[in-house]
């Protein structure tokens, strides 16, 4: 099954879950010494590599973050070819004043925002299915 297209249906049905944790955004020039178990997304960019980890793990290997976030996950099966379902909870999220940082894996999307404003996050993310 390839996932959900149909833009309604997604924003009906995306189910946010608040994940536990702290996490936070790193990055490294190699990633040969780190246990890829503690890494929740890594992507090679071509100035170095960005991790998604624990905070509590970045502080382990001494790897410097800005910022703490949560993370938020739409547990609906989307479509790697849906279009609008970003632009639609970003632009909710936007006017609320909440930033946010979207990856999007095979099944789900996945939200992350600064820990501060997850209960406000998950208020405007719920409204959709509402």
């Amino acid at each position: 099954m390839s996932g959900e297209k149909e833009l309604q249906k997604l924003l009906q049905s995306m189910k946010p879950e608040l994940n536990q944790g702290e996490f936070v955004f790193c990055k490294m020039e190699e990633v040969g010494t780190v246990n890829l178990e503690e890494i929740e997304m890594l992507f090679r960019e071509k100035e170095a590599v960005t991790l998604i980890l624990k905070k509590e793990t970045a502080d382990k290997l001494k790897l410097e973050y800005s910022i703490i976030m949560s993370w938020i996950t739409l547990t609906v099966h989307s479509s790697l070819e849906a279009v609008g379902l970003t632009a639609a909870f970003s632009k909710a999220l936007s006017e609320k004043g909440i930033s946010c940082n979207v990856v999007a894996a095979f099944y789900h999307d996945h939200i992350f925002i600064a820990k501060k404003d997850a209960g406000k996050a998950m208020e405007v993310l719920n409204t959709f299915s509402n």
